[in-house]
C-alpha cells in the first residue's frame, strides 16, 4: 500500500480542505495512524496558526506535533524559490517528510494556498515535491465563477502539467461548479480524462461557501460591541441599511448580515426585532460603518437586552465595507464542527471512495528521483555503519568529503597519508576531522605493514613476487588500501581522485578478486537526471566486451540497479532497434540479450534497441510496440567502453545530470573508483554507495 496521497491545485480557495477532511476521514476508517503534513503553510505559525492543519489536527484528534506538520512558511520558500535553490527546499521537505513518515499507516499531503505571488514558481515547486516524494495526486479545481468550458480546460491543463513530469494522478475533482453545469462538466471531462484517472464534481454549495460573522469580523478587522456569543453564525446573505425601515424588511434574507451606518438607529431596532420575530428571516449579524457607535440612547438598549447578535463596527463607509464583506472567503476552521461534517459527506457523495481506496492501495510508484534516491542512499549507508578506507589523503577533494561524512555520521574512515601533512591540509582548508570515527595512517609506519607485505606474498608468490617486491608494492595507497579490505580492516574502500582506474582497480582483482559465478569485473554510474534516476554501464572499465561478457554485466547492472531501489528495465543498446539492423556489432548485443533471458528469465530485458527507443515513450511504442522495457528503460548497458564513456558524459554536461561512479560490481568486497575531474559531492556519492555496498554483501 502506498503510504502518501498529494492534494494539488493551482489556484486559490479551490477547496482542498474538504477533498482533505474527506480523505483523513476515509483513511481513518482503513488505517489506526494517519498523519497530515503541509509542505509550504501561509503564515508564520509564531503569529497564527494554519487554518488548514488546525482543522485536520484537531477535529480527528491526530497525535501530530505542530512542528512535523509543516517545512517551510511561505515567504521562506519563496525566497528559496527566487534564489534558485529548489532543490534545497525539496530536499528539506523529503528529510521532514521521512522523518515521521513509517510512523503512520498512511498520510494525507496537502500542497500549497497558492495566497499571494510567486505563485507560478510556486506551482512548480508543488509538482516537484509530489514528484520527489514519489506519491500520487488529487488535482482540485474550482469551478466558482467559470464557464463549463473553462472548468473543463482547468482540469486538462493542470492535469497535462502533472503528466508532464510523471506525477501519477489518481483523482480530478472539479470543485464548486454551478449546479446547472455540474451533469455538462462530468460528461465533457469523462469523456476527456484518461480512464484511468477518477472523476468527481462537486456542485457548490452555499453552506460550505458562505463565512460565519467570526470571519467576517476577522476579514474586516473590525470591533466587537455585543454579540460575541454569536459569532459562529453563518452569514448568507447580505443587505445594506440605506433605506426606511418598511422598505429594508422587504430585504431581508435568512441569515442576513446587515450593513449600514452607525447613526441609524431605526435600522438597528429594526433588525433585532426583525430577528426576535417568527414571521421574518433569521439575522446573522449587523456590521455599522462610518466609524461611530450607535447613539447613547441605542446604547443603553442594547446592553439592556438579553440576547444580541453580533455587532461590529467599521471606520470606513458603507460602500467600501460592504465591497469588503462581498470579498470575504470562507474557510473551514476546527469552531465550526457542523461545516466540517458536512464538508466530510460532500466528499463521500461525490467521490467514488470505494474505487479510491482501491487505487491507493494498488498504487506502486514507477522510478525514483535523484532527490529521492540521494535521501535514500544516506538513510542506507546509516543503517550499519561502515568503514571506509580513503587511500588519497594528500588531494584536497577527499579531505573535504572525508569532513562532510563525518559530520553528517555517516561512515567510519581510515585517510592514508602522513599525519602531519594531513593535519596541516585541513587546517588550510578550514575543515575539520573529528576525532573518534576517523583515523589516518601513514602505510609505512603502520603497524599494519609487516603483516600486509607477508599476506601479499603469500597470495602472489606463484606469480614471482618476493618480499622485496611485496614491500614496494605495499608502500602504495591503492595495494595498501585494498589489503586493508581484503583483511576486514576496512568494509571497502574509494580512489581514483589522483590515480587512474587501472592503479585503483589492479590490486583488487590480484587479491580480493571476483564473486563466485563472476567472471566481468564491470562498472555502472547512477545517472541522476532532472526528474529520474537511470544506470548507465559498463562506461570506464572493459573496453569491447564480448557478447558473454556483455550479457554478464548487464546482469550484474540489474541486480546493482535493484540493490538501491531502482526496478531494473534493461536496455541493451546498439544503432538498430529490434530486428532492423544487421552486422556484427549490432549481432553481438542480440547474442548478450539472449544470454540475459536464458539465464535471468525473471528479468525484463530488451535488446538490441536505440537510445531514444529505450528512453522516449513515444518513440518506444513506435519502434517496439508491446515492449515492457522499451520506452522506460531504467538500466542501459552500452556495447563497448568508447560509447558508454562518452554518452555518459555527453549526458552529463549537457543535462547537467549528477553521475554518481563508476561503481564497480563484481567484486568479492567493494573498491570504487573515482573520476580524476571527481568533485567533493562525487566523492561524498561514492563512500557512501561504498558503504550500502559493503552491507549488502
Amino acid at each position: 500500500m502506498t503510504k502518501a496521497v498529494f492534494i494539488a491545485t493551482a489556484e486559490p480557495y479551490s477547496g482542498k480542505s474538504l477533498v482533505a477532511l474527506g480523505l483523513v476521514n476515509m483513511l481513518l476508517g482503513q488505517a489506526r495512524k494517519v498523519g497530515y503534513f503541509k509542505p509550504i503553510i501561509d503564515y508564520d505559525p509564531a503569529v497564527h496558526p494554519d487554518p488548514h492543519i488546525d482543522t485536520i489536527t484537531q477535529y480527528f484528534k491526530l497525535p501530530l506535533t505542530y512542528a512535523d506538520t509543516y517545512a517551510y512558511t511561505r515567504p521562506e520558500a519563496l525566497g528559496l524559490l527566487e534564489a534558485d535553490a529548489q532543490g534545497e527546499l525539496i530536499d528539506a521537505v523529503i528529510h521532514k517528510f521521512k522523518q515521521w513518515e513509517d510512523a503512520y499507516d498512511f498520510t494525507v499531503v496537502e500542497g500549497s494556498d497558492f495566497l499571494g505571488p510567486g505563485t507560478a514558481i510556486e506551482f512548480d515547486a508543488n509538482v516537484s515535491i509530489a514528484k520527489n516524494l514519489g506519491v500520487p495526486v488529487i488535482l482540485v479545481v474550482s469551478g466558482e465563477g467559470k464557464s463549463t468550458a473553462q472548468v473543463v480546460s482547468s482540469v486538462l491543463t493542470l492535469l497535462r502539467a502533472f503528466e508532464a513530469r510523471e506525477v501519477p494522478v489518481l483523482l480530478a475533482v472539479a470543485n464548486r461548479v454551478a449546479a446547472e453545469q455540474a451533469a455538462d462538466v462530468q460528461a465533457l471531462l469523462r469523456g476527456q480524462l484518461p480512464e484511468d484517472v477518477l472523476l468527481a464534481v462537486i456542485p457548490e454549495d452555499p453552506q460550505l461557501r458562505h463565512p460565519t460573522m467570526r470571519e467576517i469580523h476577522a476579514g474586516l478587522g473590525s470591533k466587537l460591541l455585543f454579540g460575541e456569543a454569536g459569532l459562529g453564525n453563518q452569514v448568507d446573505n447580505y443587505v445594506i441599511g440605506a433605506m426606511q425601515v418598511p422598505n429594508f424588511l422587504n430585504y431581508l434574507k435568512e441569515n442576513v448580515l446587515i450593513v449600514t451606518p452607525a447613526d441609524r438607529g431605526d435600522i438597528i431596532v429594526c433588525a433585532l426585532q426583525a430577528n426576535q420575530s417568527a414571521s421574518y428571516p433569521r439575522v446573522a449579524g449587523i456590521v455599522l460603518t462610518a466609524g461611530a457607535e450607535p447613539d447613547e440612547p441605542i446604547m443603553r438598549l442594547l446592553e439592556g437586552l438579553p440576547n444580541v447578535v453580533p455587532i461590529l463596527t467599521m471606520p470606513t463607509g458603507t460602500f467600501e465595507t460592504a465591497t469588503r464583506v462581498g470579498a470575504i472567503k470562507s474557510r473551514i476552521t476546527p469552531d465550526n464542527p457542523k461545516k466540517i461534517q458536512l464538508a466530510i459527506s460532500t466528499f463521500a457523495r461525490h467521490v467514488e471512495v470505494h474505487t479510491l481506496e482501491e487505487k491507493l492501495i494498488s498504487f506502486q510508484p514507477e522510478g525514483i528521483t535523484p532527490h529521492m534516491f540521494q535521501y535514500r542512499l544516506l538513510q542506507w549507508a546509516r543503517r550499519q555503519r561502515r568503514h571506509i578506507v580513503l587511500p588519497e589523503g594528500n588531494d584536497d577533494r577527499i579531505l573535504r568529503a572525508a569532513a562532510l561524512l563525518l559530520h553528517q555520521d555517516v561512515v567510519d574512515l581510515t585517510i592514508l597519508g602522513n599525519p602531519a601533512d594531513v593535519a596541516a591540509s585541513a587546517k588550510r582548508l578550514g575543515v575539520q576531522l573529528p576525532a573518534g570515527h576517523v583515523r589516518v595512517i601513514d602505510p609505512v609506519n603502520s603497524e599494519y605493514y609487516a603483516d600486509y607485505v607477508e599476506t601479499f606474498y603469500q597470495l602472489r608468490k606463484d606469480k614471482g613476487v618476493n618480499h622485496d617486491m611485496a614491500r614496494d608494492l605495499l608502500r602504495d595507497v591503492s595495494y595498501f588500501g585494498s589489503m586493508m579490505v581484503y583483511k576486514g580492516h576496512a568494509d571497502g574502500m574509494v580512489s581514483g581522485a589522483v590515480h587512474t582506474t587501472q592503479h585503483t582497480i589492479r590490486p583488487a582483482l590480484q587479491f580480493i578478486k571476483t564473486k563466485p559465478g563472476v567472471s566481468v569485473v564491470s562498472s555502472v554510474f547512477f545517472m541522476c537526471l532532472p526528474d529520474r534516476v537511470a544506470v548507465f554501464g559498463d562506461c570506464a572499465v572493459n573496453p569491447n566486451p564480448t557478447a558473454e561478457q556483455l550479457a554478464e554485466i548487464a546482469i550484474s547492472s540489474a541486480e546493482s540497479s535493484l540493490a538501491f531501489g531502482i526496478e531494473p528495465r534493461i536496455a541493451m543498446l546498439s544503432y538498430s532497434s529490434g530486428t532492423s539492423g544487421a552486422g556484427a556489432d549490432v549481432e553481438k548485443v542480440r547474442q548478450a540479450t539472449e544470454l540475459v533471458r536464458q539465464r535471468r528469465p525473471d528479468l525484463k530485458v530488451e535488446g538490441p534497441i536505440q537510445y531514444d527507443a529505450a528512453v522516449d515513450p513515444l518513440v518506444g511504442r513506435q519502434k517496439l510496440p508491446g515492449s515492457e522495457v522499451a520506452g522506460q528503460a531504467s538500466v542501459l548497458i552500452f556495447p563497448d567502453l568508447n560509447t558508454g564513456n562518452n554518452t555518459y558524459k555527453a549526458v552529463q554536461r549537457e543535462t547537467g545530470a549528477l553521475a554518481i561512479g563508476p561503481v564497480l560490481q563484481g567484486l568479492n568486497k567493494p573498491v570504487n573508483d573515482l573520476s580524476r575531474g571527481c568533485t567533493v559531492d562525487d566523492v561524498f556519492n561514492t563512500v557512501v554507495i561504498t558503504a550500502i555496498q559493503s552491507q549488502l554483501g
